[in-house]
Parts: structure tokens; sequence; C-alpha cells
């Protein structure tokens, strides 16, 4: 599809919110707007070859009540068992079954990865997500993430699309630790991610069109990042039609120091983690340290050349 197309197909699916609203109410509006939002497909992906070896399969309750919904998740711990461990929050429609070829790219980096499928997906509980409901999935999925990756030092978040901002929120809400303990969170990934969902309707819509108003489901991460206290690098292809890089650079720009903005060029919205994976890989290791890196980290110019950092 031509960026043409889906500019038009977006701009008829903001109208088509207006118009629910004024037929329907509010009610109707925000569970059109969470279906259109997240897209899901329950099915497994097309692509999907089976669960790599090595995986084990986790259901998680979301809450300690009786009767809590549960979240399905994957643990695919790495050989050496000091290896540094990614929690891996995913954007919309795939499910878990859909992102194994991004999972084994983050392997084969060095980290053992645990991620998880929002309500909604694959085979967690429930039909209809919701921001605030990812956002509860990722803190019960964090939860038992960091009884089992135990030093902090070994923790890092990393978010996809709408898992970016995901990553971004539960990151913010880390950053609320006790004055005088220590971090607990090694850093943070994001990719292919945006400012906040309405900043991407405006963007793809009729500047007419109250977007702020209509939409209920927000995503505010440029109010988060600024409250982030772990380093962060943001990536993102320079050939992304659903989400522009501007977005990337402007949570860039929020973010405290220590962070990183690596553009790939001519990477796609799903694509640059192979597109680049040189470039990705040199700036996992040398950003957070990993692999024999210079222990330093770095704020970056957008093309990803290291300078030290002004904090």
């Amino acid at each position: 599809m031509t960026p043409f197309a889906r500019r038009v197909l977006a701009r008829a699916a903001v109208a088509g919110i207006a118009a629910v609203l004024l037929a329907s109410g509010c009610t109707t509006l925000e569970e059109k707007e969470r279906e259109w939002t997240f897209r899901v497909v329950k099915e497994d992906a097309g692509w999907y070859g089976g669960m790599p070896a090595g995986v084990t399969d986790l259901y998680l309750p979301v809450s300690e009540a009786p009767g809590a919904q549960k979240i399905h998740a994957w643990w695919w711990p790495a050989a050496d068992p000091a290896a540094p461990a990614v929690f891996y929050l995913h954007g919309v429609r795939w499910n878990l079954t859909g992102h194994v070829r991004r999972m084994e790219q983050l392997r084969d980096f060095g980290f053992s990865v645990f991620a998880i499928d929002y309500r909604g997906f694959g085979k967690s509980d429930g039909d209809l997500p919701s921001e605030q409901m990812t956002y509860e999935d990722a803190a019960a999925g964090w939860a038992w993430f960091a009884k089992q990756v135990p030093d902090a030092q070994r923790r890092f978040l990393y978010g996809h699309s709408l898992g970016g901002a995901v990553a971004i929120d539960l990151a913010s809400r880390l950053a609320n630790h006790p004055a005088g303990t220590p971090a607990q969170l090694r850093g943070l990934i994001v990719e292919s991610t945006f400012t906040s969902l309405p900043d991407i309707a405006a963007e793809l819509t009729w500047s007419w069109l109250p977007t702020r108003l209509l939409m209920a489901q927000c995503y505010d991460s440029i109010d988060k990042i600024r409250t982030v206290d772990a380093p962060v690098l943001f990536v993102h292809g320079t050939g992304d039609h659903y989400v522009p890089p501007k977005f990337a650079q402007a949570l860039y720009d929020a973010a405290p120091p220590p962070k990183r903005l690596l553009l790939i060029e001519n990477g796609s919205h799903n694509n640059s983690m192979w597109i680049g994976v040189q470039e990705y890989r040199a700036a996992v290791a040398d950003f957070f340290a990993l692999h024999g890196g210079n222990g330093k980290h770095a704020e970056s110019s957008p093309r990803g050349l290291l300078a030290e950092s002004s904090r």
C-alpha cells in the first residue's frame, strides 16, 4: 500500500470515529476506537513456524484478585545465565507469534528475552484491549521479570511501535523509586514509536478534526519520557511511513540524558532491526556498555555518532 493510500485510510478512520461519536455517543466511540487502535489478530501469524526451541510458555495473573485474568508470556533465556535480559513489549495487531524474528535478533544481540501478549491478544485472557489494560499487563509482566532477573543491572525494556509507548509508561513508573535506592532498570530501547496517538492521528488526518478531544486512547509518551531515569536508545527507520521519524526526534529532544537517537537509512516501520543490524548491534553494545563497550553512556546526533553526555 502506498503512503498516499495509507493516509487516505487513516483520514477515513478518524472521520469514522467522529461519525460514530455523533451518532452513538461516547461509549460506542471508545469501543470502536479500541478496535481500530489495536486491530487484534487472535490467530497465529501466517509466517509463524512454531515456538523456537528453548522458549517456556507462561500464564501470569494480572493481579492478586481471585479469578484474575491472565496474560500469556514467553521466557527465552540465553545460554549464558549472566546475560542481560530484555522485557519485550510488542505493538498492535500481531500477537507473540508475529514477533519471533525480532526476538531472535535480540537474542543474537546477547539478550535473554521475556515477552508478553496483552489481554485480548493471542492466548491471553480478555477480548478487547485498552490503553490502561496494556499498562496493567506490562506491570504484571515486570513483576515476574524482576523476580526472574533480580540484578537490576541486567534488566532492559524494549518496545516496538505502540509497545514503545507501553515501555515508556512502565519506565516512567519504575523511575518513582525511593530516593537513595538503586534504579530498577539498566536501559530502555524504543523503536518506531510516537509522541502520542492523537499526534499521529493529527499527522495522518485533516487538521480541522479535534483528534485530542475525540480520542480516549492517548499513550502520551512525550510527557512521560521526561521522567524516565534510565538511559534511552531511540531507533527509527527513515522510511517509516506509518510513524514518521520526526516523532523519534521529538521524544529524543524531550528525554533527559543519557540518550541516543539512531536513524536507520531506508528502514521501514518494521524492519530497522535487520536492515541496519550492524548499526543497531553496535549502538546497543556501545551505548549500554555491553560486550566490551566503553563504559560511558552517550548522547548522540541523529546519525548516531557517539559523543560524551552532558550529564
